[in-house]
């Protein structure tokens, strides 16, 4: 083990400690951390330049800590110690691992097949220095091993993956009495479109309209959350005064993604004018936004260094829409359908958001607390925000927590506009391009965002790894949905409402 103990081995931004591991010490180590109160918001393999090796970001905060477990492989042996005793997600990661660089984790309870399907041959990792070509997909592939519920009554509900509207692909396979679900299963991963891989060998610049289209209604989210990796690994000062802008752009997201949701909701309880309501909200959001950056979707607006807005909204435009978006609150609160159908309705415990890992509205809803714009903040944010939450974890939680969301986003706005700047600002870039490592995390609409990057000795990309909120929070939606009615599931899965591309990287 490097360092003394765990402890300050340099890189990757402040508070960062690296940690060089054998394999053998990999799960004490990281019981120590889970001991701690750190949680594992990624693992990453990297293959090549130099021998197999998988890096664990710990993190924790306030105050903002970061810890990486560097466990090397012996290049005949492509196995290490699974954490899945330890960690929920540590065990997806793992299974993660396995399909695209063929690591084994050893002791793993259920080392099945997660991202690639049944009909990718077996062997064949494509994440891979050496993985060549795509192979033949096999004709004759077994089905995907859903776990069977056996019970007098019992039947199954298969649905998707393809989808009424414009919905993403998902396949769901429900276990039912009558119409109470016993059991959902999902199967993920049909738009897996080896999105880290194409970093590779790019220079970071040009690779930051990579990150913004990762998931596409989380631009901002995850543009910044890659900018923040990148400036971190080349030691790029980033003013003040793009970092409030950067804030801005974020909440401006959240604002336009939650208010989308608030809409979507009532419309699956057949409560169409709050949706008409909230669809003409958004259309004002993404108006401004183009205004703004240029784009509806706020791409352009975080730029590796800094933040170039064309100008910024005023108080006025944010107090309107406050006052819009309360109205379409009001409207849903006014109706007893409306709340009825959300209240009780697929409930998420505290105990269960926690053991699962979930992130963000899903987690806040339950009664936990994480948001990285307190636990890893990038800028200092007016007026002493605390994150909100709420308690009951079912869906008329998510839906009152996003309208907390809204109240709190509109606040930070209008605090950060009454900080005078310009709406362009940008970093000195660094002398020379130069190896190096960082991990940015950002709060986006869905939760906590985190790249993690490394450059060459040409200061190009070596490995982006990505991890999306929805990764580590799509399990809690089978948790939330059991003894609720089949009818109920569109509206359960609306108050999620994951992505599939974030996750399907």
């Amino acid at each position: 083990m490097s360092g003394d103990g765990l402890g300050l081995a340099g890189g990757g931004g402040a508070g960062l400690e690296e940690v060089t591991l054998r394999p053998d010490e990999l799960v004490a180590s990281a019981a120590a951390l889970f001991g701690r109160g750190f949680r594992l918001a990624l693992v990453g393999a990297h293959d090549g330049p130099g021998p197999l090796r998988v890096v664990y970001l710990f993190t924790s905060g306030p105050p903002d800590r970061r810890v990486e477990l560097h466990v090397v492989l012996d290049g005949r042996d492509r196995a290490i110690p699974s954490l899945a005793s330890l960690s929920f997600p540590a065990s997806r990661f793992e299974r993660e691992m396995r399909d695209l660089f063929g690591i084994e984790p050893v002791g793993h309870p259920l080392a099945r097949r997660l991202v690639l399907h049944q009909h990718w041959p077996s062997g064949w990792h494509p994440m891979r220095h050496d993985a060549g070509d795509v192979p033949e997909m096999l004709d004759d592939a077994s089905p995907y091993p859903f776990v069977e519920v056996d019970g007098r009554g019992v039947y199954e509900i298969p649905v998707g993956p393809v989808h009424a509207g414009v919905i993403e692909p998902g396949h769901f396979r429900f276990s039912v009495v009558g119409e109470t679900i016993v059991q959902m299963g999902a199967r993920l991963w049909f738009t897996h479109k080896g999105v880290e891989r194409l970093f590779a060998g790019r220079d970071p610049r040009s690779a930051t309209e990579i990150a913004e289209r990762v998931s596409g209604d989380s631009a901002v989210g995850h543009g910044l959350a890659y900018c923040l990796a990148v400036e971190a690994a080349c030691g790029i000062d980033v003013p003040e005064r793009a970092r409030e802008l950067r804030a801005m752009l974020l909440e401006l997201e959240r604002l336009a993604n939650h208010v989308t949701d608030i809409g979507a909701l009532c419309n699956d309880v057949g409560f169409g004018i709050a949706n008409a309501k909230a669809l003409a909200v958004r259309e004002r959001l993404f108006r401004l936004n183009a205004e703004l950056t240029g784009h509806r979707l706020l791409r352009g607006g975080v730029v590796l260094g800094g933040a170039e807005l064309r100008r910024l909204p005023t108080v006025a435009e944010l107090a309107e829409i406050g006052e819009r978006i309360a109205e379409v609150l009001d409207l849903a609160r006014s109706s007893a359908v409306v709340m009825d159908r959300f209240a009780g309705t697929a409930v998420l415990a505290a105990h269960e958001a926690e053991e699962i890992g979930a992130l963000g509205v899903v987690a806040r809803a339950s009664g936990l607390g994480h948001d990285a714009r307190v636990a890893h903040p990038f800028v200092e944010l007016p007026g002493g925000f605390v994150p909100a939450r709420r308690q009951s974890g079912d869906v008329l939680a998510r839906f009152e927590l996003r309208g907390d969301e809204v109240v709190a986003s509109l606040s930070l706005l209008v605090g950060l506009l009454a900080r005078p700047g310009a709406p362009r600002a940008l970093g000195a870039a660094p002398a020379r391009p130069h190896a190096g490592s960082g991990s940015g995390i950002v709060e986006g609409w869905r939760g906590s965002v985190v790249h993690r990057a490394e450059l060459d000795d040409a200061g190009r990309l070596a490995r982006v790894k990505i991890v999306d909120p929805s990764f580590l929070t799509w399990p809690a939606l089978a948790v939330a949905l059991r003894d609720t009615i089949v009818p109920d599931f569109p509206l359960a899965n609306k108050s999620f409402n994951l992505s599939y591309a974030g996750n399907d990287l």
